[in-house]
Formats: C-alpha cells, structure tokens, sequence
C-alpha cells in the first residue's frame, strides 16, 4: 500500500442493504485459465445471494472476470451477471479449439490437465525466451482481444453505479502500478491487465506502455480503503502464496519465481493492513478516522497445486467447468462456515500468516 488513508468511520454507514444483506469488496487475482476457479467463486456468490458486492478489484482473469461481471450485472442483476461470466468463459475455450497448445494423449488418457507433456507449449515457452513478442508477433495479434470485445459490453460496464471496479496493470515506464476506473474503462485497459511480457507487446494507452498488472497489484487493495464504503474484503486467491520443496528445473524454478513475484505486491498490503489494525489495538491510531478492514480468504490451494502452472494455459471446457464447479463447491463451505463473520470480524489471522505460520482460517 502507497499510503495509509484515512477514513470516516462512519463510512461504512453510509450505504445499507435494502434487504440486509452483507456488502463485501472482492479481490480476484489473475492466473490465466484458473481463474475459471474464480469464476465458479463468483457464480456461487451471485446464486447463493446473501453478499452485496461494493466493489471488486481484478487483475489479469480477475479484471476479465470483473468486466464480465459488472456488464452483465448491469443488464440482468445476478442472474444477468451468471450467464455473461459463463458466455465470457465458453467463448474463450471456443477460441481456443484451434491452439496447438493442447494436452498430450496420453495426458488426455490418465485425466491429467497439466500441458508439461504438450508440445505446442513448449515451443512456444522455448520461442518466447528466445524471442520478443516484437518479433514473434509484429502484426500483435491477440485472439483475446477478440473474444472480450464480443462478449463484454464496455459502455454498459462504464454506467455500472451499484459495484465499483478497479483494474489493475504495470506501468512499464515507471514500475507502479496503475488502477483504472470502471467509469473510463475500456477493452485495452483490461487487455494491459493481462499482457503478460514475454508473450504480447505492451499495450498502450495515452502513449503509456502498460504490462500485466500481477506485477504490482495481484490485485490492489488501496482502492478499496478510500473509495468502497464496505470494511470487508474477500480475496479469492488462485495463485499459492506456499509451495513446498526446492525447484530442480529450469521450468519449476521460473514458475516458482511467477507465483512469488505474483503474490508481493497482495502480500505487503495485507501486512499493512494487519499492520493499520494493530496501531488501532494499541492505541496508536484513532479508531474514529481510520477503518479497521477486515479480511477474508476464499483458495483451494490442495486442489489448484497439484494441477501445475502449464494448466494456466489449458482452455479446454472440460478443464474449466472443472475449475468452475471446484470454485463453486469451496464458496459453498467458506460461505457454511464464515458467512456469519463477514461485517464482524476477519476470518483470516494475518498476524499468524506473517509470523510464518501460513494463512488461518478464524471461525
């Protein structure tokens, strides 16, 4: 966090459910296909109905998931917003049928989602490190581009008044990162959110080169300390924070540096914001004018660890109403077991998670 921000306690006040329902900012992490996980999180969450989304704060496939969201909240309520985010996700995988990034056979055989064993990935990851996306790419052909541009409605996104998004990407220039708004966003500030470097030319905008937001904001959470009136912020949580051994292989080893570089810039806010909570505790900061926030968590890391970084790249539909449905049965349980904590208190102990001790669920 750049900042500690100050904010009326009362904020939190200043806008209730009609029909008492909790109001809760969510943070969607990016992660290419797993953020179909996501997906299945946000599906639950707009069925099951008892959480009011404030805002959301998305990056790369969170800030495509959030875009997809908000247009079809707009148009059609929850139910609206359910479909949009399942049409967004099936258009994806559609486009993807003619990559050659595919699983081997005999993955396909065993029920393996992993691409490790996929030629067309591996060329492609050899090409890009022996080659910029200016020379593989000239023409900067983006098949993504396509598909959100067809399914996400951007003027419909833009008057968007009942949920706040904030879109997160890296400011190659400069090294910071910069948060859009949903009342100017457009399709190319999303596609900067997701241009991963070694892959896609930076995408400019106002004659400022953007990268993949998971740089610096995986995703940012300032935004919502001053400009969300809701105390309570979920993280749905794809990319592990923990993974244990020590990486043998070149490949290992560069996944493993992704998934640290991918969880700072969330890791040192969320330890500024246990920071912000004990400066409260002890008296140290008034309680009248800055906002303790509470913090939830919603990840299965035992389920999305074992399927290996390539599966990021794997837009099969089988794979990713796999990751939906997971998705939605891991925001069933945590909506079972910590619904009851949200506007209470935080179901995470932060204090516990940087003392080493790894994420704790409180009850």
């Amino acid at each position: 966090m750049e900042k500690i921000v100050q904010h009326p306690r009362t904020a939190e006040t200043r806008r209730k459910p009609a029909d008492n329902r909790k109001r809760v900012n969510l943070a969607l992490q990016g992660g290419g296909a797993h953020g179909a996980f996501t997906w299945g999180v946000l599906d639950r969450i707009l069925e099951d109905g008892r959480l009011e989304i404030a805002a959301i704060s998305g990056t790369s496939a969170g800030a495509m998931n959030a875009v997809a969201l908000a247009d079809g909240y707009t148009a059609g309520g929850a139910e609206g917003a359910r479909a949009k985010l399942e049409g967004f996700w099936r258009t994806m995988s559609e486009a993807a049928k003619g990559s050659p990034i595919k699983r081997a056979p005999i993955d396909v055989m065993m029920g393996t989602w992993s691409l490790d064993r996929s030629w067309g990935y591996h060329m492609l990851n050899a090409m890009s490190r022996m080659f910029s996306p200016y020379q593989l790419n000239p023409m900067n052909l983006n098949p993504l581009r396509e598909v959100l541009e067809s399914c996400v409605d951007f003027a419909c996104v833009r008057s968007c008044n009942s949920i706040r998004l904030f879109i997160s990407a890296t400011n190659v220039e400069t090294g910071r990162v910069k948060v859009f708004d949903s009342r100017l966003l457009t399709a190319d500030m999303v596609m900067a959110s997701a241009c991963l470097p070694e892959m896609f030319q930076a995408v400019m905008i106002d004659d400022v080169p953007y990268w993949d937001g998971g740089y610096m904001g995986n995703p940012a959470l300032f935004p919502f300390h001053s400009e969300s009136d809701s105390g309570d912020i979920v993280v749905i949580q794809i990319n592990p924070i923990e993974r244990k051994g020590t990486p043998r292989t070149a490949h290992e080893i560069h996944n493993r540096l992704n998934e640290i570089s991918f969880n700072s810039s969330l890791l040192k806010e969320l330890r500024a914001i246990d920071f912000v909570a004990r400066l409260i505790d002890e008296g140290k900061l008034d309680a009248t004018r800055y906002r303790r926030e509470r913090v939830h968590i919603i990840e299965n890391q035992a389920a999305l660890i074992p399927l290996g970084a390539s599966s990021k790249m794997n837009a099969e539909w089988a794979f990713l109403t796999h990751l939906r449905d997971l998705g939605r049965e891991t925001a069933t349980a945590w909506l079972d077991q910590h619904y009851d904590a949200v506007g209470q208190r935080s179901t995470v102990d932060l204090r516990a998670m940087f003392q080493g001790i790894g994420p704790q669920h409180q009850g």
